[in-house]
């Protein structure tokens, strides 16, 4: 069912149901006001009737009889009963009938002096009357015929305005419905029109300060995170091919010229040297597309525990050593001794800890004339602060913003063996583990890599 549909049917079930509720309350107390008011009558007539035939402390049997021959009676379906004290009938206005009154119901009468009585057949009214030294019993019944009409009056008008008010309701229901659902209507036309081709030059129009306006500024935003990612991955798959292609080509075109006739030893041990570092570019290039994409996965996809990190990075220096088999070596300086572990570990994943700091160890010592990473250990009241130096080049100003992105690399790293995707796996690394990392590049200084940690 469409929203509009919802919010017509909604919108006329509440308001009906409320009507409905009116209509039943309005009934009730109609019903309440003409009972009350008819009990109230009866028993003035009984007062009335106890009035009159009381007289010189005598009953005057007579009187009552010719007031009720004349002018006495006017109620529908009447009935007067008088009794004496002692309940004995003395006058009722039923000819030709047996009277029979239960005699707990007289003394109901005579204890409490008042008896009231509704039901559908008609309201009644007793009392206990006593003038001078003479008391009666009266009791007087009757059928409000003109007041059960006036209510069954009122509930067929109430019927027909609430089938009528319903029929409007549905109406004047959909027709707000209809204007409240036309934005978002107008909202889905637009995004229908969106694909892949259209995606960075199309936006949503977003009027007006209600939620309808703000999901559009929303869809506007996530419309341009989309392009943005597109943009990313176009330029990811177009480096990715050219990085893959470029090794592969080099290894082919090397292998047919060895194979198109025979060569001398020393020849093929030359080929096979050259083919073997295209290999390796080749390994660890796709070793960098796989870091990569474990990087762009959320923190929730992996176990965190308790990591010290001192440790690791001696760990680290050593594996740079081992990796690399050159003269490169990692030179480690600690500002201050911890007075707590808690200060030197880190709530992360040991392993993307470990592609971190390998990543920067080995840049640093790539770029350092004397292959020497010079690592800083510090900690403050939050972070644990690790800063690693490099001796070489420093990285030019206008690259500093694009050395974080897959497959960049700056002009000081154009005659130095990479791919580009080391920084970028470091950057997302630090930033799911709630850290930051940055840059600070100076001419004839070097260039110093800061990461801040979380420690516990």
């Amino acid at each position: 069912m469409k929203i509009k549909y919802k919010i017509a049917l909604y919108y006329t079930l509440s308001a009906a149901l409320l009507l409905i509720t009116f209509a039943v309350l309005a009934y009730y107390f109609s019903a309440q006001s003409r009972r009350a008011e008819y009990v109230d009558r009866l028993e003035y007539r009984a007062k009335s009737i106890g009035s009159v035939i009381i007289e010189n402390d005598q009953v005057q049997i007579g009187l009552l009889r010719k007031l009720d021959k004349t002018t006495f009676q006017d109620l529908y379906r009447e009935t007067i009963l008088v009794y004496s004290d002692n309940y004995d009938l003395l006058y009722t206005n039923m000819k030709d009938t047996a009277v029979r009154t239960p005699k707990y119901l007289l003394d109901y009468i005579k204890k409490y002096r008042r008896y009231i009585r509704n039901d559908p057949n008609g309201e009644a009214a007793g009392i206990y009357y006593t003038e001078d030294n003479v008391s009666v019993l009266v009791l007087v019944s009757s059928f409000d015929k003109y007041g059960f009409q006036n209510l069954q009056n009122l509930q067929q008008i109430l019927f027909i305005e609430l089938i009528v008010a319903v029929v409007a309701l549905v109406g004047v229901g959909y027709f707000f419905a209809r204007k409240m659902v036309q934005p978002i209507d107008k909202l889905v036309e637009q995004v229908d029109t969106i694909n892949a081709n259209n995606l960075q030059d199309t936006r949503v129009a977003a009027k007006g300060k209600d939620e309808i306006a703000q999901l559009a500024a929303n869809f506007n935003t996530m419309l341009q995170r989309l392009s943005h990612s597109f943009d990313l991955q176009k330029s990811f798959v177009s480096n990715a091919s050219h990085e893959l292609r470029t090794p592969l080509a080099a290894i082919i075109s090397q292998l047919q010229v060895i194979l198109a006739k025979g060569r001398r030893p020393e020849e093929y041990e030359a080929v096979l040297h050259s083919v073997l570092e295209d290999a390796e570019s080749l390994s660890e290039l796709t070793n960098g597309l796989l870091q990569l994409a474990q990087s762009e996965l959320n923190s929730q996809e992996f176990v965190f525990n308790p990591v010290r990190i001192d440790e690791l990075l001696f760990e680290t220096g050593d594996m740079i050593r081992l990796q690399r088999k050159t003269a490169c070596k990692a030179d480690m300086q600690f500002l201050k001794e911890p007075e707590q572990d808690t200060f030197v570990t880190c709530n992360g994943n040991e392993s993307l800890l470990k592609i971190l700091f390998i990543n920067l160890l080995d840049n640093a010592c790539k770029f350092s004339d004397d292959q020497t990473a010079r690592v800083t250990f510090d900690f403050n009241s939050r972070f644990i602060l690790i800063s690693v130096k490099n001796t070489g080049n420093s990285i030019p100003a206008e690259d500093l913003d694009k050395i974080f992105e897959p497959f960049y690399r700056g002009r000081n790293a154009q005659t130095i063996r990479g791919h580009g995707l080391g920084l970028s796996i470091c950057k997302k690394i630090v930033q799911l583990h709630g850290g930051q990392l940055t840059v600070l590049s100076e001419t004839g200084k070097g260039t110093v890599f800061t990461v801040q940690l979380p420690h516990l």
